[in-house]
């Protein structure tokens, strides 16, 4: 069994050598290579590159396709990790290292991804995604608020699913939470319960999604950079969300429950608190520039400067009201709104004053639910006529 993070607590990767670079293991001189050989080299280098997505694939297609789990690994197939796609040089160390956890990371990206889904599905951007390794296409480019809360939402549903892949045994480097027990817990009250291994989840998710970032190597002070900076920003805006809101949960025993005893452990908040809180984040994000030294700086400096459990954005948000390529934006068109709300879900913001179109539709609803002894409800099926509104 691996030492519970041998890798996390220190040695920074090793860069690999550049393509077709063998150091040592050529003696004498080297040939010098002919024109058309270097033509041809460059011809093969364009179709390599043409043939490459225009979109960054993300370790968030783990959320797409099911991870395999080590005991099911078939003797001889390919290793796990040069299977997954989107994963960094540096993830992909972490995934040989510990391949356990590997699923539960999809779960995280797959809870996040709800979530995000949640929250924005009244907005004109709702999260949705495409059908290639990026998981939201050309959007993820641009650094705007939006970006800002998926990159939080999805780093903080790694530390959920890990911590709680901890107390429930799943992993062989970490179990029960350690946490020290609380001070204003009562004296007559039990603390050990297990609980939710938020600290160890805590700090897996930073070395792992952060490590894409970390790799990057962008000139200081550049727009590049600054991306780097905001996306490490609102990774640790996410994960600190779950970290802070994670609370003592206790669980009595007595005679006919009386209550006379408690025990107590650390437990996760439920992961729809954490979107609800990273959603009034994304509402007071702050807007940053890079400066020439490298640091992120608020565009205007009458605002408070963001804390670490801040979300922070580099670029305006596109309006997302009409499909653009260049952009990732999908467009309303097709989506349905509510024609009596003055919200971002009224048919007037919804489809950004193009007009809507009216149809009715045929709802089934469970009614008439009676409950009877013992011990089930039986309900009848009753379907209404609604009309319902689409974005032209």
């Amino acid at each position: 069994m691996l030492p519970p993070f041998c890798l996390l607590q220190g040695a920074p990767f090793r860069k690999p050598t550049a393509p077709g670079v063998f150091p040592g293991h050529w003696g004498g001189p080297r040939p010098r290579p002919t024109m058309a050989s270097l033509l041809l080299l460059a011809a093969a280098l364009l179709s390599s590159w043409a043939q490459l997505p225009a979109e960054a694939s993300s370790w968030w297609s783990l959320a797409m396709s099911p991870v395999q789990r080590p005991e099911m690994f078939i003797i001889g197939a390919q290793p796990v990790c040069s299977q997954l796609p989107g994963l960094s040089p540096g993830q992909r160390k972490l995934c040989q290292l510990y391949q356990e956890h590997m699923a539960y990371i999809g779960e995280g990206a797959k809870t996040g991804i709800q979530e995000c889904q949640y929250q924005f599905r009244q907005r004109r951007w709702n999260c949705s995604t495409v059908d290639n390794a990026s998981v939201f296409g050309r959007v993820m480019q641009i650094g705007s608020r939006e970006t800002a809360f998926t990159y939080a939402v999805s780093a903080a549903g790694v530390v959920n699913a890990i911590s709680r892949a901890c107390r429930e045994g799943e992993l062989s480097t970490c179990g029960c939470s350690r946490t020290a027990r609380p001070k204003d817990l009562p004296r007559d009250w039990l603390w050990g319960g297990c609980g939710d291994n938020v600290e160890y989840g805590y700090r897996f998710a930073k070395e792992f999604v952060d490590a894409r970032e970390r790799e990057k190597n962008f000139a200081k002070g550049s727009e590049e950079q600054g991306r780097v900076l905001m996306n490490l920003q609102n990774n640790e805006a996410g994960r600190r969300a779950v970290y802070k809101m994670a609370d003592v949960a206790c669980k009595c025993h007595g005679v006919s429950g009386s209550c006379s005893l408690k025990t107590c452990w650390l437990q996760l908040a439920e992961f729809r608190k954490v979107g609800d809180q990273l959603k009034e984040k994304y509402d007071s994000a702050a807007a940053m520039r890079i400066t020439r030294k490298g640091k992120l700086e608020l565009v205007n400096s009458r605002f408070n400067q963001p804390t670490p459990e801040d979300l922070v954005y580099v670029d305006p948000s596109p309006d997302y009201c009409l499909r653009n390529e260049t952009t990732g934006s999908l467009g309303t068109q097709g989506r349905l709104c509510n024609k009596t709300s003055e919200g971002m879900d009224g048919c007037e913001l919804m489809c950004c004053g193009r007009g809507y179109d009216q149809f009715k539709s045929v709802q089934v609803e469970r009614c008439h639910c009676k409950f009877h002894w013992c011990c089930y409800v039986k309900c009848r099926k009753c379907t209404q006529i609604v009309d319902q509104y689409v974005c032209k």
